[in-house]
């Protein structure tokens, strides 16, 4: 952070504390954050990157939010902590950034966290009856048996108001009334992209209202971590989005190396590169096939899988995995690309330009699908930024949110390519940035495949490895949008605290202010066109 930055901080707040661990970072007291948060907000810092709920120990429970100004691309760390370990009670900010509303249930579900003034203090993705908190550093795992019975959805949901005499009052606020007519949509239902569950409330045929419920393929992976090893976290990011698994995995690594202060081979920032990219055609792909699936183009999604395919053979020759990849390591890669490596991808790429112009004469163009598509759940700018909204779909509403542009990292300095933005914020926009960014990353491969320099895939790391006390995070432009690493060391060999900013997490949250107002057979187009991944969401 620049000392201007600092300085305009300590002069908004003097309460604020400037700590140097890892990344640098601002402690604010509690009674005190969210008048510096309404100032920041002000000030122009319009990007929620993340919400990490904490539990340090006999300090208290606290949160750690990492903010960005989109206009200046300045970054600040804040942490606020509350002492109250019987009843933690901090306050809200998703009234300045509309992506807190999730997060914060989800730092109440695991820590036990309730936000003032936040409207919808339910759990996130554990069970209503669920007792105690699963990422206190006391939770006793005994407490919870395996419960068979079903949960009933709740119409109505609890807020806490402080009153003026500093007193909390628990308040209730409705989802859903009585006369609404409310239907289920999923767990299990195959355009929901997974184990994901709606509840709609329909005038007719038009959305008024929609609740999303998560949890229902949750791994409490960010729990695991707290007690493996960090060579041994590597192996849990390719299952969160298993479509970006050579990202995530990127994103980790890249994390632990910024901590341990490792420079990577060179050979390796352009390897790393190049499997990212055909992860994202890889991803991109399925996507355009899923999509066109879900709209009744079955002709054009046997096209797409085919052509994933394809890019899975080039990715399982090196890495042995196809949908799991497991290569990224901790100081390098797993081993050095195949010999055929290089002129398969030169094939692929040449193979798969013509090919792209087949699938927009057979898709794109349909009268059908640009019906269906254009003006249909829109997303505005402003609403994208406030959710978090990255990737794909902050692009179509105009966001130039691209990590690899806004904070290059492996061999994306060295590249040219076309950040792809749209302005309309529906669907069309949505499909037409993933088709582009298809050819922005053949952009990019063709520019790195040739000139992949000699040297060591691996840089040789100590059996065991611990990470100098301090917060450090560390971000990639996954396939859906910024997936974020944030790990708190206290100079272990395993990790106190493990968030990963979920690139889906965001995108289920603009689904109420997107489907409003549609059709429930938009909601298809509007779930497909946000593409995300429901095992990074239930993280």
């Amino acid at each position: 952070m620049n000392n201007n930055l600092k300085e305009r901080i300590t002069a908004w707040e003097p309460a604020a504390v400037w700590s140097e661990g890892g990344d640098g970072r601002f402690t604010v007291p509690a009674e005190r954050f969210r008048d510096l948060a309404v100032r920041l907000r002000a000030e122009g810092f319009d990007f929620l990157r993340s919400l990490t709920g904490m539990d340090w120990g006999e300090e208290g429970f606290g949160v750690v939010y990492h903010l960005e100004s989109t206009a200046t691309g300045e970054n600040v760390v804040l942490r606020t902590v509350t002492p109250d370990r019987e009843n933690p009670v901090l306050a809200s900010v998703c009234d300045l950034w509309k992506g807190a509303e999730l997060n914060e249930r989800e730092a109440f579900d695991y820590f036990g966290i309730r936000f003032l003034n936040h409207p919808d203090m339910r759990r996130l993705f554990l069970r209503d009856d669920w007792v105690g908190y699963p990422l206190r550093k006391d939770y006793d795992p005994a407490q919870n048996p395996l419960r068979m019975s079903n949960e009933v959805a709740r119409d109505s949901t609890a807020s806490f108001e402080l009153m003026p005499d500093g007193s909390i009052i628990r308040k209730r606020n409705v989802l859903f009334e009585e006369e609404e007519y409310v239907i289920n949509i999923g767990p299990q239902h195959p355009a929901t992209h997974g184990v994901l569950r709606f509840r709609v409330s329909l005038e007719g045929e038009i959305i008024r209202k929609l609740d999303a419920h998560c949890g229902y393929i949750h791994r409490g992976i960010e729990k695991m971590c707290e007690e493996l090893t960090y060579p041994q976290t590597l192996a849990l990011t390719d299952r969160l989005d298993y479509l970006g698994a050579a990202q995530n995995r990127h994103a980790l690594c890249m994390c632990i190396e910024k901590g341990l202060g490792v420079e990577v081979p060179e050979r390796v920032q352009y390897i790393r590169t190049i499997m990212d990219e055909l992860q994202r055609i890889d991803s991109h792909l399925l996507f355009f096939s899923c999509l066109c699936m879900d709209m009744g183009a079955l002709t054009a999604f046997f096209y797409g899988f085919r052509d994933r395919e394809k890019v899975l053979d080039i990715l399982e020759q090196t890495t042995g995995g196809r949908l799991i990849q497991t290569y990224n390591t901790i100081g390098g890669v797993q081993a050095d690309i195949h010999p055929d490596f290089v002129r398969k991808v030169k094939a692929f790429i040449a193979y798969m330009r013509p090919t792209l112009r087949e699938y927009h004469e057979v898709f794109t163009g349909n009268v059908i699908a640009q019906e269906r598509l254009k003006g249909t759940g829109v997303l505005s700018r402003e609403d994208a930024i406030s959710f978090g909204a990255t990737g794909g779909t902050g692009r179509a509403s105009g966001w130039a949110c691209d990590v690899r542009k806004r904070h290059p990292y492996a061999a994306y300095g060295k590249v040219q390519f076309n950040e792809v933005l749209f302005s309309e914020g529906d669907c069309f926009a949505r499909y037409m940035v993933r088709m582009r960014e298809i050819e922005q990353s053949m952009d990019i491969i063709e520019q790195l495949i040739d000139n992949i320099p000699e040297g060591d895939w691996q840089v040789k790391m100590k059996p065991v490895i611990r990470i100098p006390e301090g917060s450090y995070y560390a971000a990639v432009e996954g396939s859906r949008g910024e997936f974020g690493v944030f790990i708190e060391s206290r100079g272990d060999k395993y990790p106190y605290r493990m968030k990963f900013r979920s690139t889906g997490l965001p995108l289920v949250a603009c689904l109420d202010t997107i489907a409003r107002g549609t059709k429930i057979a938009d909601l298809i187009a509007i779930g497909g066109t946000l593409d995300y991944v429901v095992p990074d969401i239930d993280r």
